[in-house]
């Protein structure tokens, strides 16, 4: 009966992690970037569930633009160096315009937003928006 008991919460903690969205869209990301790696950029199955699951990332992100935003306009806090404040609130700058525009392109893959000349053009300008926040990131 121990047993059945250790693996009822063993299952309980799965579910509560489940639950998040957060953790959905790692699952799905480990999913995707695994099958990039097996297609090796060769069309076939790896490739099309590659390409389907980055497209389902994306709804585990709408919205999501909103926590950055908040982060940006909060005030900093009490004696935190200008350079770092700075620093903080570009990131949170940068990630929160991509999540934005990145929701704009996942309606134009949808078929939602139907001018596909804007939607490419956005989702040019959030994947610099990416890369300045990932140059944020990387130590010196």
């Amino acid at each position: 009966m121990r047993t059945l008991d250790v693996s009822r919460a063993e299952l309980a903690l799965i579910v509560l992690y489940l639950n998040k969205a957060e953790a959905r869209d790692k699952i799905c990301r480990t999913i995707q970037y695994g099958s990039k790696f097996i297609s090796d950029g060769k069309p076939g199955t790896a490739q099309n569930v590659d390409k389907s699951t980055s497209l389902a990332r994306k709804v585990f992100r709408l919205f999501k633009f909103v926590n950055d935003l908040h982060a940006l306009i909060s005030p900093v806090p009490h004696g935190t160096p200008l350079p770092l404040a700075l620093l903080g609130k570009s990131k949170n700058a940068l990630l929160s315009t991509f999540l934005f525009l990145d929701q704009i392109v996942w309606l134009g893959r949808t078929g939602i937003y139907q001018n596909k000349e804007r939607a490419e053009l956005i989702g040019q300008i959030s994947l610099f928006c990416w890369m300045g926040f990932l140059s944020l990131l990387q130590p010196g």
